[in-house]
């Protein structure tokens, strides 16, 4: 291959790569701005944390500044919402977050019988302790907390 075309195809790689970063930001600020919108506090100043473990998982949801009083109490209120609507088998919320059907919510609606959601209040926000015994609802919960991590650009722990 002559240089011209490796130099042409190197331009088009790199404008598909910064097209496609461009592209990555803008669908992470709407879903912001949606999640903003569903769970009521600013997602840039809150952070949230998708922990996998052998019995299932947690949501965590923290306010940066624990002089929040307010979007304290709102996240908190938030995850009691959320694992009320857990345990009945509806994932409207992270639809409206994510604008699509997250992985593994399909198989938690099915298993929610055999799924415990337990709030628990944290000094900063709140968390969602997800657990159950059944192998197919474990791997459903990873599969859920996977996709939230990387949406959300979150930790594990």
């Amino acid at each position: 291959m002559d240089s011209t075309r490796v130099s042409a195809a190197s331009l088009v790689l790199t404008l598909f790569v910064a097209c496609t970063r461009a592209q990555d930001k803008e669908d992470f600020a709407a879903m912001q701005t949606r999640g903003a919108h569903v769970m009521g506090v600013n997602q840039y100043t809150s952070a949230h944390v998708f922990e996998d473990l052998p019995d299932g998982g947690r949501v965590v949801l923290e306010r940066a500044d624990a002089a929040d009083t307010a979007d304290i109490k709102t996240i908190r209120a938030h995850m009691r919402e959320i694992a009320a609507a857990f345990t009945a088998g509806d994932f409207a919320k992270p639809f409206a977050v994510h604008a699509q059907t997250v992985p593994g919510t399909d198989v938690l609606a099915q298993k929610r019988g055999a799924i415990r959601y337990e709030v628990r209040d944290l000094p900063r926000g709140g968390e969602v302790r997800i657990r159950t015994s059944d192998a197919t609802a474990i791997a459903a919960i990873h599969e859920f907390l996977a996709f939230q991590r990387n949406a959300h650009h979150a930790s594990a722990h």
